[in-house]
């Protein structure tokens, strides 16, 4: 039973979560950062929460509120002509993903060896799935060590929410939209009737909630981004957001990932913590030697490239890409690709690799 002092507790704890995050995000916004009110948060809170232990506290709620926001915004892009030149990238998609994957295993093995882990936790770390996903299969999965996994694709996590936005923002692979697309998209969304600001709100929060129960990847931004998408099919047009919507759910979001990084959880902190960051550098450099790739091959900015290719949280790439009026329609293709693979058709992979690896070793020499 939670009783009013408890409560009151943790009411304090959120307040001063919210204020922090709140103080970053607007002094990340006067010193003109990338995704200000994304990172702000996200870096505030990481190192008070590490300063001032058992002092910060951010519920699973908020941050899903956020990602309802950021599926919206995503849902808004997925028209029908989107949809179509999506469906003409699945080659591509399974191309660009098989070889990010194949990159992964080869700095698995790498890191595995100079840090004396074993190939199972050190390959479960550096997968580019969803975090809730593949922390759930390193639970599955014999002889995994559960604190390593989990911290190095937090890191992971981090070090691209904070690495792309420098590449698409501050270099010139990076010029992706423009401004005529963008404001051909805010002719498209900007008019809306009364009952069209109720209706849209109110399909993303019953979509996201179905999506949960169901155990929907990615729930709370799948399902209102199909939500959205599947009412626009009825010629109905999504209102567009106010700027400070958007902000607020990267402050949601930014602030729940700052609190996930808890270093005391691991034993060897100075080595795992630096193999990790390593390792989170590498995969933005070989999504970025990818993403060139496919410029090649495909009629696509670099931004959009690399914002569909980073083995980051679809969640994140998208509202970088917004931010930007990169394709997002493409980069949430690429990104969804990408998290269904890893879902369906990874584990069962993986699970064939761990038990061919484990026969062999107890094979006799």
């Amino acid at each position: 039973m939670i009783t009013p002092r408890l409560r009151d507790r943790r009411a304090s704890r959120i307040l001063l979560t919210l204020v922090t995050a709140v103080a970053a995000g607007a002094l990340f916004n006067l010193l003109h950062a990338p995704i200000p009110w994304l990172l702000g948060p996200m870096i505030a809170v990481l190192i008070g929460s590490n300063v001032s232990k058992g002092r910060y506290e951010w519920p699973g709620y908020l941050r899903n509120a956020g990602m309802i926001v950021v599926g919206y915004t995503i849902g808004q892009s997925l028209t029908v002509a989107a949809l179509q030149g999506m469906s003409q990238q699945l080659p591509y998609m399974l191309l660009m993903t098989t070889a990010l994957l194949l990159f992964c295993a080869g700095l698995s093995l790498l890191i595995a060896k100079l840090s004396g882990t074993d190939y199972k936790t050190a390959l479960l770390g550096s997968i580019p799935g969803g975090l809730t996903q593949v922390v759930t299969l390193a639970e599955e999965t014999e002889g995994v060590n559960l604190t390593v996994v989990t911290v190095t694709q937090v890191i992971r996590l981090m070090i691209i929410i904070i690495c792309v936005p420098l590449i698409v923002f501050h270099t010139p692979f990076g010029q992706g939209g423009t401004a005529a697309a963008h404001e051909a998209v805010k002719q498209h969304v900007a008019t809306g009737s009364g009952i069209e600001w109720l209706l849209f709100p109110i399909v993303c929060i019953v979509s996201a909630i179905v999506a949960n129960k169901i155990k929907f990847p990615t729930a709370f931004l799948l399902g209102p981004a199909f939500g959205t998408a599947a009412l626009q099919l009825f010629s109905l047009q999504g209102p567009l957001l106010p700027p400070v919507a958007v902000d607020a759910a990267q402050l949601l979001i930014g602030t729940y990932v700052g609190l996930l990084l808890k270093p005391d959880m691991l034993a060897h902190k100075a080595r795992t913590l630096g193999l990790a960051v390593g390792n989170g550098l590498l995969l933005v450099l070989g999504a970025w030697g990818l993403s060139l790739l496919l410029t090649r091959l495909q009629p696509v900015s670099g931004a959009t490239a690399l914002l569909g290719l980073a083995p980051g949280g679809m969640d994140q790439m998208g509202i970088i890409a917004h931010e930007i009026h990169a394709n997002l329609p493409l980069v949430a293709g690429y990104q969804l690709f990408r998290t269904f693979f890893i879902l369906f058709v990874v584990p069962p992979l993986l699970r064939l690799v761990f038990q061919l690896v484990a026969r062999k070793a107890k094979q006799p020499d």
